[in-house]
């Protein structure tokens, strides 16, 4: 006998013999026969071992948790009062005839068993998960979310081809570039005092496979950024559908590309409900405006609402003041927010205080009265326009953010998404896609004290070399529009695209606004401006971030649980132990040597 039975199979083989291989998920002596769960990738078996089958008994009295067992037997239905209903194979076990121990196993760290009995999730810090990952990988969730992330690649692939795109590879060993965190980098053994750069994103290569004639290109791509850990950001290394399209002088043509790739990834692959079945389009402005963030989530309202002109006159000094300097009084409703209790309000206040706020007023509407430290404060007009303009009832409450806009709309966006969380209106099987578009061109440094780049110096400007002409000051650059979108899920950037710069002239202006010559652009982009010399056409892409559209369909909230081998929260591989120190020669070899500290 030689082909191995799934134990998922075993049920539709009964009176069979069948080879199985697994582990031993648990263990069980009753009275002189023993029982032994064997897991494999498709679930549980029970096989059973008798004594009068003496060498397979004798090897069973040994089996503990997690070794590896090699089984030949015969299947055959269990009575009917020990069937188990909780167990897919729980109308069969498989009678031992033959036992064999491939592997023996040590005493887990944690536990890995599973089943009715088996409790799969468990208590167990991440780092120990992550520390012995390979033993996390056997829980049958981890299973799955392998198996389903291989699915969505190959619905992707699917859909990707039937729309006529090539895919290529392109370099891990690339030239460093600006993309908004620091690189890699990577020592040049032969040139020494040279390095390359692990791509942040495959940014060049992919516009000059558009010169090159390529006329729709993608690729699931590994993407390499040293930036800070978060819950929705791997550190470290990443997976993005890179894609561009040749030929292409409007964003619009790539996202109604995009748009059925994702809504049919959200009901057809994951199965969840949509709270827009045409998805919106949202300027950076407007979300701002609107949401406080370029990343709103819109399962919910909460929507920040100005109230500006309805305190124009107002007596109440913070209020007042901030107007006064040229600020903004905004607000949002939270509905049925007057049952916050006195500890939970200070703690939206320190989170206010923490984005930049003084403090954070707020009034309660509860059996007709107004309740609130600042309500003494407040005209009988004032409060009417509250209650009309942010469609007050019985029982919500009012935030307010009073400061410059900008500050005002970060406070109360991040505010608006906190409340959500804490009466939980954020429906983990609603998905809710929209694309904001028009990003600024140019941003405030503010640590720096200069203008810098919005995003990337890849975006074409709306209104080309001419827009960038006739903006004199720093003020005026600010207004600069890009034709740059990011596609929004759940309050999280799925992805970020751009009608590409292709002209070499507008790439030396936007350069030279920020005080780089002509050289520095050259050194640093040499390969696409001389290529966009050749007849380049225009072209725009995107790229969707496969772990993060991923964590959101599978209703997940770390994104360390849908990957294979992710860095723990500081960046390291606790199983691999990396970072690790290399050795003198190494160093040696590369022309480098560590100044300690």
């Amino acid at each position: 006998m030689s082909k191995r039975i799934l134990a998922k199979q075993t049920a539709e083989l009964i009176g069979q013999e069948v080879k199985l291989m697994g582990w031993a998920n648990s263990r069980r002596d009753h009275g002189g026969v023993i029982f032994i769960d064997l897991r494999d990738e498709s679930g549980l078996v029970q096989v059973t071992v008798h004594p009068d089958s003496k060498e397979a008994f004798k090897l069973a009295e040994g089996v503990r948790d997690e070794y590896v067992l090699k089984v030949i037997g015969k299947v055959i239905e269990r009575e009917e009062k020990l069937i188990n209903p909780n167990l897919e194979t729980g109308t069969v076990e498989v009678v031992v005839e033959t036992l064999g121990i491939l592997n023996k196993s040590e005493p887990l760290p944690f536990a890995v068993s599973v089943g009715p009995e088996n409790k799969e999730e468990q208590n167990v810090g991440e780092d120990v998960r992550l520390k012995y990952r390979y033993l996390d990988l056997r829980r049958p969730k981890m299973q799955h979310m392998l198996k389903r992330r291989a699915e969505m690649y190959a619905f992707i692939r699917k859909y990707m081809e039937a729309n006529d795109f090539t895919e290529v590879a392109t370099p891990i060993l690339a030239n460093s570039s600006p993309e908004g965190a620091r690189d890699f980098l990577i020592p040049s053994r032969f040139n020494p005092g040279k390095f390359f750069a692990l791509p942040q994103a495959p940014q060049q290569f992919k516009q000059l496979l558009m010169v090159g004639g390529v006329p729709r290109y993608y690729q699931f791509a590994t993407c390499f950024r040293d930036e800070d850990t978060r819950a929705d950001r791997l550190y470290g290394d990443f997976y993005q559908l890179d894609l561009e399209m040749a030929f292409v002088d409007d964003g619009e043509e790539v996202r109604e590309l995009i748009d059925p790739l994702v809504l049919r990834l959200t009901t057809e692959f994951a199965g969840k409900k949509l709270t827009f079945k045409d998805i919106p389009r949202i300027t950076h402005a407007e979300a701002a405006d609107r949401f406080g963030s370029d990343r709103p989530d819109l399962r919910f309202g909460m929507e920040l609402v100005n109230l500006s002109e309805d305190f124009a006159n107002t007596e109440f000094g913070v209020f007042g003041g901030a107007l006064k300097n040229g600020g903004v009084v905004k607000a949002i409703n939270v509905k049925g927010g007057a049952s916050l209790s006195r500890s939970e309000i200070d703690k939206f206040t320190d989170t206010a205080k923490l984005n930049g706020a003084g403090g954070l007023a707020y009034i309660f509407f509860v059996d007709g009265e107004v309740k609130s430290p600042i309500a003494k404060f407040l005209s009988e007009s004032e409060v009417s326009s509250i209650k009309e303009k942010l469609e007050v009832e019985d029982g919500d409450a009012v935030f307010f953010g009073a400061d410059s806009k900008r500050i005002a709309n970060r406070v109360l966006g991040v505010l608006r998404s906190e409340f959500a969380d804490h009466f939980k209106l954020k429906d983990p099987n609603e998905v809710a896609w929209c694309w904001v578009v028009d990003f600024p061109f140019y941003e405030w440094d503010e640590k720096r004290n200069k203008l810098d780049f919005g995003h990337n110096p890849f975006s074409m400007p709306k209104g080309g070399l001419k827009a960038l002409e006739d903006a004199k000051t720093d003020e005026q650059r600010l207004e600069i529009v890009a034709d740059q979108y990011d596609l929004v899920v759940n309050g999280y950037e799925a992805s970020s695209g751009a009608v590409r710069n292709y002209n070499p002239e507008i790439m030396f202006k936007v350069f030279d606004i920020l005080g780089y010559d002509s050289k520095y652009v050259e050194a640093k982009f040499g390969a696409m401006l001389d290529a966009f010399k050749f007849g380049a056409p225009p072209h725009a892409g995107t790229a969707p971030g496969m772990d993060r559209i991923f964590m959101v369909l599978m209703g997940e909230d770390n994104i360390r649980e849908v990957v294979a081998f992710p860095k723990n929260g500081s960046g390291v591989d606790l199983m691999m132990n990396s970072p690790s120190v290399v050795e003198d020669a190494q160093l040696e070899e590369l022309s480098l040597k560590v100044i300690e500290d």
